[in-house]
């Protein structure tokens, strides 16, 4: 894990929080939520990832002795520094499992905890939980075209600075396989996956010594980059020839990589010179620009493409590049608080909120989620957030929970599984959201209300507002 330390936040946290704390407002209790106004890339769903990194950030937080110095320096009042020196978040924390699938306007993470910390982490957690969210999103919505195949995350150096570190691990959320960022394998238990670059092979006399040289230093795990001088006449016959070289010697050739050119036409001319030379279990792998059109786009034309290596548009999140993620507070010594803004679409809900997720008869997701006061009986009615004559049935409907303790008084309470644990939860969620949430033109719009309390609860604090 990165080290981050309590100045890893923007300066008007900093600013709100002196004022909470030198007007002795330190100690009220706060509750705000997380959620965001819009999934990405015009798709249907959002896969929540990033939690259990916040909570092990939040869980050692500290200002430390640089920090002090630095805030000392611009300022900072001498009291509030020696509160900060001390500083611990002692807050609880409800969410999601990391993993699930979430959408727009409802409460994806609960944050309760003395107002003055509750603030100071915002920045940290929208960061995190934004950022990791979005590539998730990105790297699922490759998944689900991949057909089984192999992903694996390229992108580091084209990543956005130490970006490329949570992307590696938010990519193996979505559906990712490994990851060619050596650290990110290190510090989430994945396997690293690398082969060669252009340079490797320009190095040498020529591109057969190159092939060569690099099936001695690799025999169990080589892969051969076929597209430096020209992929057909020279890239492909070379490796076929150290292939065989290789399995004379009892090993062999994993795979040949194709990294520029017509992809499907490379492909199917590759296969073919590979299987007439005996070569049946070489795979091939296939990068250069990749998202889920142009694989989408590879397999329609039936490229025999075993692997796919994706950067820049994967960890950039391309086009998008953001999630809107934003935290907003509901409540502060258990009265509920509520923005109204002119766009009804910005005016927040207040109160402590729950989550239900309906199912179908079917067991698989109804298409609506519920937001209601926490606590309160069964939800069976829920209405529209902003179209007040809109309302949907839940009387009959299961409902599931979404919200659930993370971290209490500062401590993490929930199970921490690893990254595959993740994933497989991620599939599991995608296996039952209906397809036509999935779809990348025009999908469904999953549902999401507000439980007849709450929506009530809003519209009297809207009216005590505007008397």
């Amino acid at each position: 894990m990165m080290d981050i330390t309590g100045t890893y936040t923007d300066q008007y946290q900093l600013a709100m929080g002196q004022v909470y704390f030198l007007s002795g407002r330190k100690d009220q209790t706060a509750v705000f939520d997380y959620f965001f106004r819009k999934n990405p890339f015009k798709g249907g769903y959002t896969v929540f990832a990033g939690l259990h990194e916040l909570l092990k950030v939040l869980e050692k937080l500290r200002f430390d002795a640089e920090d002090l110095s630095f805030l000392r320096f611009q300022g900072m009042h001498p009291d509030f520094l020696a509160y900060l020196k001390g500083f611990r978040f002692q807050g609880t924390i409800h969410a999601c499992r990391e993993g699930d699938l979430v959408f727009p306007t409802r409460p994806v993470v609960r944050v309760e905890a003395p107002l003055i910390e509750a603030q100071l982490i915002e920045t940290l957690l929208l960061n995190m939980l934004n950022f990791q969210s979005l590539i998730a999103t990105k790297a699922s919505r490759m998944q689900r075209v991949a057909q089984g195949r192999t992903l694996i995350d390229f992108g580091l150096r084209r990543a956005q600075g130490l970006g490329g570190y949570h992307a590696s691990r938010a990519a193996v959320i979505g559906g990712f396989a490994a990851t060619s960022n050596v650290r990110a394998a290190r510090d989430f238990g994945l396997a690293p996956s690398g082969t060669m670059a252009h340079s490797f092979i320009q190095s040498c006399a020529d591109e057969l010594t190159a092939f060569r040289q690099f099936a001695e230093g690799w025999p169990d795990n080589c892969v051969l980059l076929v597209d430096t001088y020209d992929t057909l006449k020279s890239g492909v016959p070379n490796a076929i020839t150290v292939g065989k070289e290789m399995a004379r010697r009892g090993h062999r050739l994993k795979a040949i990589r194709l990294d520029s050119g017509d992809l499907a036409y490379l492909a199917q001319r590759s296969r073919a010179m590979l299987d007439a030379a005996g070569l049946h279990d070489v795979k091939i792998a296939a990068s250069n620009q990749l998202d889920e059109y142009v694989i989408k786009s590879l397999l329609e034309q039936e490229a025999p493409i075993d692997l796919f290596g994706v950067g820049t548009n994967l960890v950039t999140g391309q086009p998008d590049a953001a999630l809107d993620g934003v935290y907003k507070l509901a409540a502060v010594d258990g009265q509920p608080l509520i923005k109204i803004s002119e766009n009804v679409e910005k005016i927040t809900l207040p109160h402590a909120k729950q989550v239900f997720r309906a199912f179908n008869g079917e067991g698989r997701f109804l298409g609506a989620d519920a937001v209601g006061i926490a606590g309160e009986p069964p939800i069976t009615m829920m209405h529209h957030p902003f179209m007040p004559h809109k309302s949907f049935p839940l009387a009959d409907c299961p409902l599931e929970p979404l919200l659930t303790p993370v971290m209490k008084q500062g401590r993490i309470v929930a199970d921490s599984p690893d990254l595959p644990a993740i994933a497989d939860f991620c599939r599991s969620r995608l296996a039952l959201l209906p397809a036509e949430y999935q779809r990348f033109e025009n999908p469904h719009i999953y549902k999401v209300g507000i439980s007849t309390r709450l929506r009530d609860a809003r519209d009297r604090l809207i009216a005590e507002h505007k008397s």
